[in-house]
């Protein structure tokens, strides 16, 4: 398997984040994992690392009912970054509503990125799935 560079949890759920990390940990070879509590945070970051030419996260785990600025914000925030490499986006969610089901669809469908919607709780065969590099 080839080794990912660097990994970020988008997540207001420490719970969440602390299972994540320790999944991606045992299952799979990474430098780094970072985690943000909230979309506005994360973006930030990440427009910091574009305009200043670091390594944008090859894989992103997204959470979409956070404060601040949800998922689905992040999403519209960050699809307007001008990134020509293909980022894998596993939107990570326990929510059932069908809308929710629509947004993803809608984002999947106007972005080069890979972004998947998978459903909490995340097992370490999932993981291993959705954090392969695309």
């Amino acid at each position: 398997m080839k080794k990912i560079s660097d990994i970020t949890i988008i997540d207001d759920d420490a719970i969440t984040v602390f299972g994540l990390r320790k999944l991606i940990s045992s299952s799979i070879e990474c430098n780094s994992i970072e985690a943000y509590a909230n979309g506005k945070i994360a973006i930030d970051a990440l427009t910091d690392f574009y305009n200043n030419d670091h390594q944008i996260p090859q894989i992103i785990f997204l959470d979409i009912n956070m404060p601040i600025m949800d998922g689905w914000e992040f999403l519209e925030a960050f699809l307007e970054l001008p990134i020509t490499e293909r980022i894998r986006i596993n939107i990570v969610t326990s929510s059932i509503d069908p809308r929710d089901q629509k947004q993803w669809e809608y984002f999947k469908s106007k972005s080069h990125h890979l972004i998947t919607f998978n459903q909490k709780p995340i097992d370490r065969n999932t993981i291993t799935e959705i954090t392969k590099v695309a």
